[in-house]
């Protein structure tokens, strides 16, 4: 049986129905049962009882019940030993309260229907079942990941992300030249509508406020390696900014230039050209601020190396 964890709601959810932000969080769980757990007031909401039409408030921390399911039992057994492997090797920091990971790019932060698991189902298989996110990072989106351990952390984490205490930074290649040097964009994003038929998160006058900065790191020919922070933490967001200034990313199969990417392609480029760099966060607890850094994976190194030999 797993323990009891916590999850603070972050902005993502706000207006959420408390039935269906469980049903996630409980992926696998019969949805019978993920009803009876809040009928019967095992699922808590700020300590309290809440009905299961509850729309969540940004900062309410829900209690989620221990439970397995028969498929989450079998998880752990599984995960191959290659993939815990990849974990254990990618473990940038860990104490008893945080583990920040330098995620592999290609695995997703959940399990879903397309994938029986993602990285917090194998932590949780080498770690132990309580641990949970801190933050979330595209399937395809290499770099720093925060994983704690505490629901206490947990709510200092999510607490110093409300007041803009927490710094996360990406670097990222986009097409074409930067012009300028560093700027905000901005511009109000909406996710789900559908556009050729597949569903996209796009700018709109009625989605929610998004803001990220953006500041030119090395100019090539055809292509500028950026360094990246959003403000703000929407769905898709670095991509979607990105593509609406006309510099969208390398390699980006769902909001990029099909011809930039097959030149990538060329120069050895298999996956989006987004990492997350670094991490950091002040919270009162700490004596002092915490920062962590993940270094720029080989494949993406020697995109820019190649690049670079391009230009002379």
């Amino acid at each position: 049986m797993a323990q009891s964890r916590s999850v603070t709601v972050t902005s993502d959810d706000i207006g959420r129905r408390l039935d269906n932000f469980m049903l996630t969080a409980l992926s696998g769980v019969p949805r019978s049962r993920v009803y009876r757990m809040i009928r019967s007031g095992e699922v808590r909401v700020n300590s309290g009882r809440a009905s299961q039409g509850y729309r969540l408030l940004q900062g309410d921390i829900i209690r989620i019940p221990p439970f397995f399911s028969d498929r989450e039992e079998n998880r752990s057994t599984e995960i191959n030993q290659a993939l815990k492997s990849l974990i254990e090797e990618n473990v940038l920091f860990e104490n008893e309260n945080l583990l920040i990971l330098n995620k592999p790019a290609g695995i997703p932060v959940h399990g879903g229907s397309n994938y029986r698991f993602g990285i917090i189902e194998i932590v949780r298989a080498i770690r132990k079942p309580s641990v949970t996110l801190a933050h979330r990072l595209d399937r395809d989106t290499s770099g720093c990941l925060a994983i704690v351990k505490s629901s206490s952390l947990l709510r200092q984490i999510h607490a110093a992300m409300r007041e803009g205490a927490v710094n996360k930074e990406y670097q990222g290649l986009v097409k074409g030249v930067w012009r300028g040097g560093a700027r905000f964009v901005e511009g109000q994003l909406k996710k789900g509508l559908l556009r050729g038929g597949e569903r996209m998160v796009q700018p709109v006058d009625d989605g929610k406020p998004a803001c990220t900065w953006m500041c030119p790191m090395q100019r090539f020919s055809d292509a500028t390696l950026m360094r990246i922070k959003p403000v703000t933490g929407r769905t898709h967001q670095i991509r979607v900014h990105a593509a609406s200034q006309g510099h969208p990313l390398a390699g980006d199969a769902k909001y990029g230039e099909q011809a930039f990417n097959r030149r990538m392609r060329g120069l050895g480029l298999g996956r989006l050209f987004l990492h997350a760099s670094r991490f950091s966060f002040c919270i009162p607890s700490l004596r002092a601020p915490h920062q962590f850094d993940a270094p720029l994976p080989l494949e993406l190194t020697r995109v820019v190396e190649r690049l670079c030999m391009h230009q002379e």
